[in-house]
């Protein structure tokens, strides 16, 4: 094994699309641990969904070996981190693996609000940081403004930035040699009591779940007894070894090293991210800090297209749950739609990528109701209740309801920030901050309803500012709301997939759209569809699809106009007694109509 102080523990972090897995990739390259006949972009995100939007949903490991100009061979472990906001939690412990950053900035955007608050959870942990400017082969690349906001907004020594083309490859040595001489040896003691923080795991189906680790102290072997100390749960090593993009075993990893363990663990759910593992035998003192459990803010219900489809689609769930830990989900039924699932997700991201396996993975055709956060709730006899489904609100018991507040970091051109202003106060923001960080750019910070975040918020952000503002948020309290449901009625019966929660002044509004939106999509029948928004028994709203006529006059030459009204009177009894047991198919664009709602 390779002694301690030739060992470097380092992650990428950066706000999205400011090129970290194309960087991954070029050091992989570099260390030529796979030929170049395998070598693809964006090697280490290995689902189509990461590919195609160029995120990274989930973090990879690699060990890199690399000799350096001072004539030793290093061992690099660079662990990859998610850039979405929904997955922090992750990223968190993937810095808390770690001795070093590299905080990635590109030359033409600049530092964007992720990058900041990455920077800030690096500095938590004590990392050294070392920014490197990458894409200076762009055309639009502006390497002197962004040293000056490395210097001014991160605070870092900008003559210490290292400069790169993770495209074309240009100042990776150089980089790879300010990893081994600016970021310090893991320290530990391989002979101590043994600690390793699961930062990652993963489900295979040939060998059950394979976990992540990085031993911070003492040795783990092949065939020992290893303990989770949040479940008190014992598993036996079966394999253990490091990644080099696939799995090379080893006989045993010590402190300092990133590997994983194979240990026959059955599901994803087994594993907490942020646990401690430890031997079971000689069980360390404490467990290392910062674990916590994830909990899903954003709620949603999904329906198989066809009610025959619910086994498949139960099983799909089930198959989705070994890979991701943080979905949750519960059994649901719904008049219209029949059986289904109410599920939890880290925030809308998060959501899209799961429609998107079940659709793509599993060949599922889902419906997804309106996505909801969760509401707490006093009713008048004093007991508390949490709301999350709009089926479940008892509104005539509420005494009190609160809703969470996040607090919302923007960071946008100043030519923007009138709109960008009035879209926070339209959205209920209240604002707390606002920070010139340079001529030509600020920092806004709000607070604001994390319901009011779920709609169009980010796409009429991305529009008023041309693509430029970013947006970063985190959860904070829970405050009174004034709160009511929505019910939607079609042809007097209530929907209940499309009944949602709202905030009673903007209810009005909303349930308008729904309707408008609805009247789009729903086909025009043989009679008079009446679309309305109640809340209780008050319409708030209503739209109405017109039938689709028979000219009965057709057959009418000329005659008189008295039996012209009487074929339209026949006509309209007609219709009359059709509408009475006239039943609506709402197609599937109804229910995705309502949920996208956005801006026309």
């Amino acid at each position: 094994m390779t002694e301690m102080k030739y060992k470097r523990n380092f992650c990428i972090v950066a706000h999205i699309d400011h090129g970290k897995s194309t960087l991954s990739d070029r050091l992989i390259q570099k260390s030529k641990i796979i030929d170049d006949r395998q070598m693809t972009n964006q090697i280490l995100d290995n689902m189509d969904i990461e590919r195609e939007r160029g995120i990274t949903i989930k973090s990879q490991a690699v060990t890199i070996p690399y000799h350096s100009k001072d004539g030793h061979d290093y061992e690099l472990n660079f662990v990859d981190t998610p850039g979405h906001v929904d997955f922090s939690y992750e990223v968190s412990r993937a810095i808390a693996s770690c001795e070093g950053a590299l905080i990635l900035v590109d030359a033409s955007q600049g530092v964007e609000s992720q990058t900041m608050s990455n920077l800030f959870m690096a500095m938590e942990h004590d990392l050294t940081i070392v920014p490197v400017i990458n894409k200076i082969d762009l055309p639009s690349a502006d390497i002197p403004s962004v040293k000056k906001q490395i210097e001014h907004d991160l605070g870092l020594d900008p003559e210490d930035a290292v400069l790169v083309s993770a495209k074309t490859g240009e100042g990776i040595d150089d980089l790879m040699e300010a990893i081994v001489s600016k970021f310090p040896p893991p320290s530990g003691n391989p002979e101590g009591k043994a600690q390793a923080l699961i930062f990652d795991c993963h489900y295979d189906e040939y060998r059950g779940v394979i976990i992540h680790i990085r031993v911070k102290e003492g040795r783990i072997k092949k065939g020992d007894v290893i303990r989770f100390m949040s479940n008190g749960t014992d598993y036996k090593v079966e394999q253990i070894g490091i990644f080099k993009i696939n799995y090379e075993e080893k006989p045993y990893l010590e402190a300092g090293d990133v590997g994983y363990i194979i240990a026959g663990c059955k599901t994803v759910s087994d594993v907490r991210v942020g646990d401690t593992v430890t031997l079971a035998d000689n069980p360390a003192d404490e467990p290392l800090p910062g674990f916590k459990e994830v909990k899903p803010v954003v709620f949603s219900s999904i329906y198989p297209m066809d009610s025959n489809d619910y086994e498949e689609l139960k099983d799909s769930m089930e198959k989705l749950k070994l890979n991701d830990a943080s979905l949750t989900y519960d059994k649901d039924n719904s008049i219209a739609l029949g059986n289904g699932f109410r599920c939890g997700f880290l925030g809308l991201l998060h959501l899209e990528i799961i429609q998107e396996r079940l659709e793509r993975d599993y060949d599922q055709a889902v419906i997804f109701t309106s996505p909801s956060v969760e509401y707490n709730c006093t009713l008048t006899n004093g007991t508390e209740m949490i709301v999350d489904n709009p089926t479940e609100f008892p509104e005539t018991k509420i005494k009190e309801a609160r809703e969470p507040y996040i607090s919302a970091s923007i960071i946008t051109p100043s030519e923007f920030i009138g709109s960008i202003m009035n879209l926070c106060t339209e959205k209920r923001g209240i604002q707390k901050n606002m920070t010139y960080l340079d001529e030509k750019r600020v920092e806004l910070i709000y607070e604001m309803p994390l319901s009011e975040v779920l709609f169009d918020f980010y796409d009429r952000l991305k529009s008023y500012s041309r693509g430029y503002a970013s947006f970063d948020y985190e959860v904070i309290e829970y405050r009174p709301t004034d709160l009511v449901k929505v019910d939607i009625l079609i042809n007097s019966k209530p929907v209940d997939a499309l009944s949602f929660l709202a905030y009673r002044p903007g209810a009005v509004a909303r349930a308008k759209k729904v309707c408008e939106r609805l009247k789009d999509e729903i086909s025009r029948q043989q009679f008079k569809i009446a679309i309305q928004g109640a809340i209780g028994s008050q319409i708030i709203a209503r739209e109405t699809v017109n039938p689709v006529r028979k000219d009965v006059l057709a057959k009418c030459y000329g005659g008189d106009i008295t039996r012209k009204r009487k074929l339209l009177e026949k006509q309209k009894e007609g219709k009359k007694r059709m509408k009475m047991v006239g039943n609506v198919e709402l197609p599937q664009s109804a229910f995705l109509a309502v949920l996208k709602e956005k801006e026309d």
